[in-house]
């Protein structure tokens, strides 16, 4: 698998080298110069084979000859060994429930399987890998589990000050061993910036072998593509073929990765990009201009990014040809008084608890379908975390109706510790350089 840079399309990079470098030195971002087709009768089929036989068929056309068949296999089958079900609300609605990794968010997909393959390539005596992330919410707390107490590695994750929920925060600052946390007072979009920066800063680089675990990292995007696929095969299974995704955006590497997938071959329908109010790429699709903003603090926090960095990645998939996306793409976005709204919606019909970024996915599908009356597709909305990371968000009566998982009462135990910076980048490389 070779890969070039978005902004440098003769580039030529291994799958090894763009995993542990995460981005080129002139600061785009990996993508395969070849994306190949899954065969028709894999996809004809697809409903004969379990989430990690169609993870392993899909890394397995991406990666080729990068990780021999059986250590591919293995590192699979722990990385993905949990299950992503469809669960059925009526005979066209369907919610894809992500939550039920070890983080209780979808980000356990990619960060899992990122930090095993790192583990997989990292040879014994070689560099410490300094592993930065930034995270809005949920990214960060899969990172630290996922790699947690993984030999040779050291993952720094910057969040920032108070626009994580208090589990959130509770994943983030209470792991320990080789796992640190900085709070930041700024935005994720600040954060996002301090990584970007310390990426294309020589002395660092010079120091340090960094990586990052963002989804800028292709070895994130790739195990993301496994449930768009295992999806299809849920719903084929009850004879439903036409298919659309509703998914919530922030950063748009969930979307990123679904849209990948169907480069690949998977027979979507549509895609609705989710947003709450930061939002750059519902204004871009109306208008046609790209134009970032400082984001904005909602419910739904862990899509509050006013810069999304995947978008490069999305707009190189469709060839910067706008016409040809919008075909595929429909974008919406929702306040925080419809997200509540939402979120009401959904129990008052399904009975269902969902997540604000799960109940802004849920109201583009009803959105689109207003607008598009005789299309019949079976709806899909990504449900991407789990409801008790929101405890303060939900009215009394639904949050009664949330269950807390084990792992979340052991972390009320355990101590916190998180170093605490300003967004100037001179303060963040003064940190990294003191280890």
């Amino acid at each position: 698998m070779k890969l070039y840079s978005t902004n440098n399309k003769d580039l030529r990079v291994s799958f090894k080298d763009a995993v542990f470098n995460s981005m080129p030195q002139d600061e785009g971002l990996y993508m395969p110069v070849e994306i190949p087709q899954l065969d028709a009768d894999f996809i004809k089929n697809i409903e004969q084979f379990s989430l990690p036989e169609i993870a392993y068929k899909v890394a397995s056309t991406f990666l080729k000859d990068e990780i021999p068949a059986d250590d591919l296999k293995a590192l699979i089958d722990d990385a993905i060994n949990f299950d992503a079900p469809a669960v059925k609300l009526d005979d066209k609605t369907f919610v894809l429930e992500l939550f039920h990794g070890p983080s209780l968010a979808f980000k356990d997909f990619g960060a899992r399987f990122m930090s095993r393959v790192m583990a997989y390539f990292l040879k014994a005596g070689e560099q410490l890998l300094d592993v930065l992330v930034a995270t809005s919410g949920d990214t960060g707390g899969a990172v630290a589990l996922g790699f947690l107490g993984v030999p040779n590695t050291r993952v720094t994750i910057l969040y920032p000050e108070g626009k994580v929920s208090p589990i959130q925060e509770l994943q983030l600052t209470t792991n320990g061993q080789n796992i640190r946390a900085i709070e930041v007072k700024g935005t994720f979009d600040d954060c996002q910036a301090l990584v970007k920066q310390a990426f294309a800063d020589d002395e660092l680089n010079a120091k340090f072998r960094l990586t990052s675990a963002n989804s800028i990292n292709i070895s994130r995007l790739i195990p993301q593509t496994f449930y768009y696929f295992n999806t299809y095969a849920q719903l084929k299974k009850q004879g439903l073929n036409d298919v659309i995704f509703s998914v919530p955006s922030g950063n748009f590497g969930n979307i990123g990765a679904g849209l990948l997938a169907y480069k690949l071959g998977l027979p979507v329908k549509q895609f609705i990009a989710a947003t709450n109010v930061n939002d750059t790429v519902p204004r871009f699709l109306e208008t046609g201009v790209y134009e970032t903003k400082p984001s904005t603090q909602t419910y739904s926090n862990a899509m509050d990014v006013g810069a999304p960095s995947n978008w490069v990645r999305i707009m190189d998939l469709f060839k910067n040809d706008v016409d040809e996306l919008k075909k595929v793409v429909t974008s919406y976005r929702f306040n925080d008084d419809e997200t509540l709204a939402g979120i009401k919606e959904i129990d008052a019909k399904f009975d269902y608890v969902a997540c604000p970024h799960t109940a802004i996915a849920y109201l583009a599908i009803e959105k689109f379908r207003k607008e598009n009356p005789a299309d019949e597709s079976a709806a899909v909305f990504l449900s991407t975390a789990h409801a008790c990371k929101f405890p303060d968000i939900f009215p009394t009566d639904i949050a009664a109706k949330i269950e807390i998982p084990e792992q979340v009462k052991a972390l009320e135990t355990k101590p916190q510790h998180a170093d605490k910076l300003n967004t100037d980048f001179e303060g963040f490389k003064e940190y990294l350089l003191k280890g």
